[in-house]
């Protein structure tokens, strides 16, 4: 059977499944559905399906992707299933993480043939990766755990020191995001729900010490962040932020936001997008009270990866600028999904633009962007988990 049919049969298999679930009592919904109109178009949407294999290298959407004048994209790595977060190793090894389809963690060799070889293999939700001096950092939603000399045991890791045992897991946002800045581990912990007034444990962004001590919260009120990173020039967190679901089919936006101060709270779930009060938690509140998004990335765009393009292959205006990837809505009727960048104005606020565009066709997805990676040459890797491909940006000038 080829990868369309197989992928066409799983898809209708997974649309029966999912039309079932909606027709079950309110009570056994799940947290994605909570304030889900019931209407008949609203009830026929749910998460995009998770293919159970990878698109074959000669169906990737590659060449339908276009760029700026002078870029170029390639397919630098094919079969990668469910290709999440990127990191790279010391020795030149590209770390790759998973999530709901995967449950493994990829190395995979900078140079010769980009063939995935299973590092970690069976381990539910290993979506957050770090590397830092040697270690390999991974982070499922019950655990952050670390691998000393990961690239000295690429065959057999061998037992991580446990740094961290008492994340909440769950289900609802349970990923998680990792980036270490200043020797600290940073980390994010979503909302257990789609709309609901979390517990300090939860809607947060922690950092702990590197060997799991003293762990405190940086910011609040954040519903679901996967993806941020710190500004070379300021030393700021930057992040995105998906919005609650099912307001309406263009509120609310995804937001970009900055971290200023210590402890600021975002606004989840009183206020949304930085000036519209929920009508359920927003009574008595005012969104003059939270930190305002630095800008809005679109209505559930599923704003994923945020890298800070440190590198100097690409033209001066883009150096210093953020890579934000834009996974797409699921419940939303008009389909989209691309690559955008971000300028910081030194204002506190942001200028957004598309960058990579075609992981659309015909409203349906051909790929969906999740994460970035600068290469030393400062070419860009961004990762698929739709297609489990990864693709390598360059530019060549005109």
């Amino acid at each position: 059977m080829s990868t369309i049919r197989q992928r066409t049969a799983f898809a209708v298999l997974f649309c029966a499944a999912t039309a079932a679930w909606a027709q079950q009592p309110p009570a056994e919904e799940p947290g994605w559905a909570k304030g889900r109109p019931k209407t008949e178009a609203a009830t026929r949407m749910a998460p995009v399906p998770a293919f159970p294999i990878p698109t074959a290298a000669d169906q990737l959407p590659t060449k339908k992707f276009k760029l700026p004048p002078g870029f170029k994209v390639e397919t630098w790595a094919s079969g990668v299933l469910d290709a999440r977060a990127l990191r790279q190793g010391a020795k030149g090894n590209v770390f790759v993480s998973t999530l709901f389809v995967g449950s493994k963690v990829y190395a995979i060799p900078e140079k010769g043939p980009h063939e995935p070889k299973t590092i970690i293999d069976k381990m539910e939700l290993a979506t957050g990766i770090e590397y830092y001096k040697g270690a390999l950092y991974v982070a499922t939603s019950k655990q952050i755990l670390r691998y000393d000399n990961a690239e000295d045991k690429l065959g057999n890791l061998g037992a991580p020191v446990v740094l961290n045992d008492k994340l909440p897991g769950g289900q609802d946002h349970s990923w998680r995001y990792l980036r270490i800045h200043d020797d600290k581990l940073y980390y994010a912990v979503g909302a257990p729900c789609n709309l609901c007034d979390p517990d300090e444990r939860h809607a947060r962004i922690f950092r702990m010490n590197l060997d799991g001590s003293n762990i405190e919260t940086v910011a609040r009120g954040v519903r679901n962040t996967v993806g941020f990173d710190f500004d070379p020039k300021t030393g700021n967190l930057w992040f995105t932020d998906n919005g609650r679901d099912w307001f309406s089919e263009s509120l609310p936006n995804d937001e970009l936001n900055q971290i200023t101060a210590k402890d600021q709270h975002f606004g989840y779930p009183y206020c949304h997008q930085g000036n519209i009060l929920d009508g359920e938690f927003g009574w008595g509140k005012s969104c003059d009270d939270y930190a305002k998004p630095a800008a809005l990335l679109g209505p559930h765009a599923g704003a994923l990866g945020l890298s800070f393009y440190r590198g100097k292959m690409f033209p001066a205006k883009y150096q210093g600028a953020m890579f934000i990837a834009r996974h797409g809505p699921w419940n939303r009727t008009i389909k989209y999904a691309d690559v955008a960048v971000a300028w910081p104005d030194g204002k506190g606020g942001a200028r957004v633009e598309p960058f990579m565009t075609g992981f659309v066709e015909n409203n349906s997805y051909l790929g969906r962007p999740v994460d970035f990676l600068v290469l030393k040459d400062g070419s860009m890797l961004v990762s698929d988990d739709h297609a489990g491909a990864i693709y390598r940006i360059s530019y060549g000038g005109k």
